[in-house]
């Protein structure tokens, strides 16, 4: 999952200049080796008991009703159970549970309602045969999802950019599987699965086509609404996904395409035209891409992240389609995923720095490979920036052990816990390993690592345990020196991150500082500064600047009516704080055209600060809630008091 890092074009063509050198393996042995059980990590977001009856397979069969707004069908789990297990644990949240079988109906019963957690339903599973070691059995669960089921985003056709259908597609990150489908909602649990959707297409509309994170994605709508597919890697709940809508295919290889609504396709396909070579590329440093095909689904603007690792077809914002190709490395991000989250998992949500910190890692090495060392130091001084700024802003509220790499979000949503600390911070971490040991090496560990685990959930103790083992062992001066427990287990940033500094940024922090002294906007030298010079060229605007002034930036560079996000979004944060009202029908137009929660979540404070602001916040809120997803909105509810 994309959140805030530099955005830049990718032109991806070009190999890594860092080949992994598979000459020298690392050890292999079978504490490294996924596909052997051990011991599940307990995990404080799930009601299930998989160390007692686990789902290894989940097969769905689901009518997508537009016209009430439902999904409903049947869920078929094979279960491992093991000798002695009574009782298969799920997770639900505002299902319809209408049955439960096995060869006969199954006693059931919903738990008690726990916030964001929902119920468990506890099944009792058929009666073992006496002496009966392990089994597996199916478990069939007859169901219906609430209209407004928080992982469900149903779109209105004026919601979408074709303006003549509607559209459907979920978000099952972090625990909102358990809102669409009875699971074992936890990143600790993996299995394969299969589906068949059966959608009733709106009458008088075009035929709809399903699509989802399997196998089997066809190019063009069924005539008769039905469609198969088939996951056969095991993966966790958090990356089952379904999206339905008026959808075009372009191929862009022969393993990769683009899908997106017919007006929008073209310009996607465009904007990722080298998406075949970014995923041979990175096979050159991490090893094969064991997933078949790389697609990419372009959603509607209510889309509430920048990019969601669903295997086989990442879900992409629109907002990275700014036309030039200078916001598509979010796709490495997601490509990168691949690797770091879809085959090693982080084992819990208090693990999430595995997934994210790993994937920042990866993305950097890409950009660096690409562009050279100077681009790549722009987009880690920027990164450094932001992260330094999180810890800041967790710090003064009080919350100083969210700035630790291994969270504790024990009565949380796990959603507290995606901030730059585990994006930015562990990617440092990482950095400073490799800073210490040298990159060849580092490489060959980390493949390893992924190597070793493949399609496993680990934890922050079988990471160090790893780590300790195949690149530490008999180094105590070495282990010592990377003061691993202050990266993890402590606050804020050891001594030891690492830190860059960017002749690029150095330019425009010079043209800021002479628009500081009193030259004109247009005597600016901006010509040819690419996203990051922006971004640090506006962040440094600073307080009292006039409207006057503002207005004059804007004329010269057309800041308000830039087609790239990330500009727009800081030059209308600067606009925010400085209080200039001449932005606010571009920032308007900016808070109701997506639902992107990276860019909603700063604006909208930034706004609730003050007096001033907060009366437009609650206005344009207003108008743009009904077109935000669930995980949006759930942030800036709390932000704005809504309803309260």
């Amino acid at each position: 999952m994309r959140r805030r890092f530099g955005e830049a074009l990718l032109l991806v063509s070009a190999l890594f200049g860092c080949a992994f050198e598979e000459s020298v393996p690392l050890r292999a042995d079978a504490a490294a080796r996924g596909g052997e059980e051990r011991p599940m990590a307990h995990d404080i977001h799930s009601f299930a008991r998989p160390e007692e009856a686990r789902v290894r397979r989940l097969e769905l069969d689901l009518t997508v009703d537009f016209a009430t707004k439902r999904l409903s069908g049947r869920a078929s789990l094979l279960v491992a159970a093991q000798a002695g297990a009574k009782q298969l644990l799920l997770d639900t949240r505002d299902l319809e549970i209408r049955g439960v079988r096995g060869d006969a109906p199954l006693a059931h019963a919903l738990g008690p309602v726990q916030g964001d957690f929902g119920q468990a339903l506890t099944i009792e599973l058929p009666a073992a045969p006496a002496g009966a070691a392990a089994r597996e059995l199916w478990i069939h669960v007859d169901y219906a999802t609430s209209p407004a089921a928080a992982a469900v985003q149903w779109l209105a056709p004026a919601q979408t950019a074709g303006g003549k259908s509607p559209f459907l597609f979920t978000q099952s990150q972090a625990i909102l599987a358990r809102t669409w489908v009875p699971c074992q909602d936890s990143p600790g649990v993996r299995m394969t699965y299969g589906a068949r959707i059966k959608v009733n297409s709106p009458a008088g509309g075009p035929p709809l086509l399903a699509v989802m994170s399997a196998a089997g994605n066809p190019e063009r709508a069924s005539p008769d609404g039905t469609y198969t597919f088939d996951m056969p890697q095991p993966i966790p709940s958090y990356l089952l996904a379904l999206a339905v809508g008026d959808l075009a295919f372009r191929s862009l290889g022969p393993r990769s395409g683009v899908y997106a609504e017919p007006s929008v396709v073209a310009r996607a396909a465009d904007e990722f035209v080298d998406l075949e070579s970014m995923i041979a590329a990175a096979e050159q440093l991490y090893g094969p891409y064991r997933w078949g095909r790389y697609d990419v689904l372009v959603l509607p603007p209510s889309f509430p992240f920048g990019g969601m690792e669903n295997p086989r077809l990442t879900f992409a914002t629109p907002t990275i389609l700014a036309g030039d190709r200078s916001l598509v490395s979010l796709v490495a991000h997601e490509l990168a995923h691949s690797w770091s989250g879809n085959l090693v998992t982080n084992a819990t949500w208090n693990d999430f720095w595995l997934n994210e910190g790993f994937t920042v890692y990866f993305e950097h090495r890409i950009m660096e490979a690409v562009y050279g060392d100077e681009f790549d130091e722009a987009l880690a001084v920027l990164g450094l920036a932001d992260l330094e700024h999180t810890i800041a802003e967790l710090t003064a509220g009080g919350q100083a052990r969210d700035t630790w790499l291994r969270l504790d979000l024990a009565g949380r949503n796990p959603d507290d816990g995606v901030t730059e600390v585990a994006y930015q911070k562990g990617a440092r971490f990482l950095q400073a390993i490799e800073q210490a040991v040298g990159r060849a090496k580092f490489d060959r560990f980390l493949r390893a690592w992924f190597d070793g685990n493949a399609f496993e959930s680990r934890t922050t103790d079988d990471f160090l345990a790893f780590l300790r083992r195949e690149l530490l062992a008999g180094q105590p001066a070495l282990e010592a020196s990377l003061r691993i427990g202050e990266w993890v287990d402590g606050p804020g940033l050891p001594t030891n991150c690492p830190r860059a500094t960017s002749r690029a940024l150095e330019k425009a922090a010079a043209e800021m500082a002479r628009f500081k002294g009193g030259a004109a906007a247009a005597a600016l030298d901006v010509k040819g500064f690419t996203t990051q010079q922006w971004q640090q060229f506006l962040r440094a605007l600073p307080a009292g600047t006039s409207g006057a002034r503002l207005a004059e930036l804007d004329a010269a560079f057309g800041l308000s009516n830039r087609g790239n996000s990330e500009v727009l979004f800081q030059w209308l944060e600067r606009c925010v704080a400085l209080r200039h009202e001449a932005a606010l029908p571009a920032l308007e137009r900016f808070l109701t055209a997506q639902g992107r929660r990276k860019f909603l979540k700063p604006l909208y404070q930034e706004l609730a600060k003050s007096s001033w602001g907060k009366p437009i916040a609650m206005r344009i809120y207003a108008k743009a809630r009904p077109g935000y997803h669930a995980v949006s909105t759930a942030t800036i509810d709390g932000i704005l008091k809504w309803g309260k």
